[in-house]
């Protein structure tokens, strides 16, 4: 049974507003105002809209415009959910709303909380704005200028140079320089120099043509090293010498860009305990060598001309 708080009721408001805190915390950087939002319950039971499931759940539920509604908080304990308390909550609270003259109902969601998003979504409610954030450290690292240049090569394992330029001319549209370095074919372009992700887009169409393995090797900004390995047109091994350098990643992302010395050895021929002491990762580029000096380091490992 749907029904408005009392006063009476403000121990239950409060207990039930602290498991909804409890179950979906806020991101950690931001100020705990828990205490301040228990205290304000006691005004709003007075003057807002804030209605109780029996015991097992909560709305809570103001004016904030003359059209506006906006829902402050929804919760229902765990054991009392897909009873359709949640939706009965918000039909009365809009129910409220409306009769007091206003046309549309807000509310606020964490991105993370998917299970939410996807229950509102069902029930009408669209993205009106997005507030996003970013760490400032790798904020001012992605803002900088860059100070250095960005170039990379591909390096295809095949001795047909004549195929290698036609597949090459076709992806980008001209032509490109192609030489042969031993028993790998050199390309590069003007494209794949203003562009690392054309660049790998290249290495990865050349690896499905040519059949083989590809490598694509370049320097970023003058600060990190990436490269690419492309085993018929499969992606087998992604590097980038600082994982995080544009932007905070899940942990399983951020390893999944350290180098592979198992799968680089097996394609290229390179000792992977070789391949496993240059081709490290860290948290800054100041913890490892100059872009440059990293990148033909990796190239002599593996075996190609940087």
């Amino acid at each position: 049974m749907i029904r408005p708080a009392t006063a009476e009721d403000l121990e239950l408001v409060r207990e039930l507003w602290r498991a909804f805190d409890t179950e979906i915390p806020d991101e950690p950087w931001r100020a705990d105002d828990l205490e301040e939002d228990l205290e304000w319950l006691e005004q709003a039971v007075e003057q807002e809209i804030v209605l109780l499931a029996d015991t097992d759940g909560l709305a809570v539920a103001r004016r904030k415009g003359e059209r506006l509604g906006f829902l402050e908080v929804l919760y229902v304990r765990p054991a009392a959910r897909r009873r359709g308390l949640a939706a009965a909550l918000v039909r009365e609270a809009a129910e409220r709303l409306q009769q007091a003259g206003a046309e549309m109902l807000e509310l606020e969601v964490l991105a993370s909380n998917a299970e939410a998003r996807a229950i509102y979504e069902r029930w009408g409610f669209k993205p009106i704005e997005l507030t996003l954030g970013a760490p400032l450290a790798q904020l001012g690292q992605r803002l900088a200028p860059a100070e250095g240049p960005t170039f990379g090569f591909v390096h295809v394992q095949t001795d047909d140079v004549e195929k290698v330029r036609r597949d090459a001319a076709k992806v980008l549209r001209s032509e490109p320089e192609v030489e042969v370095e031993g028993n790998w074919v050199r390309v590069r372009s003007d494209v794949t120099d203003d562009d690392p992700t054309r660049l790998k887009a290249l290495a990865k169409e050349l690896s499905y043509t040519s059949g083989g393995v590809v490598l694509s090797l370049g320097v970023e900004r003058g600060a990190v090293v990436r490269y690419d390995l492309f085993d018929r047109g499969a992606d087998v091994d992604e590097y980038l010498s600082v994982p995080e350098y544009y932007g905070a990643l899940p942990p399983g992302d951020a390893y999944a860009l350290g180098s592979n010395a198992t799968v680089v050895g097996r394609l290229t021929g390179a000792d992977p305990r070789r391949v496993r002491e240059v081709a490290r990762t860290a948290a800054s580029p100041d913890d490892l060598p100059p872009a440059q000096e990293l990148y033909e380091q990796i190239a002599a490992v593996i075996g190609v001309r940087p």
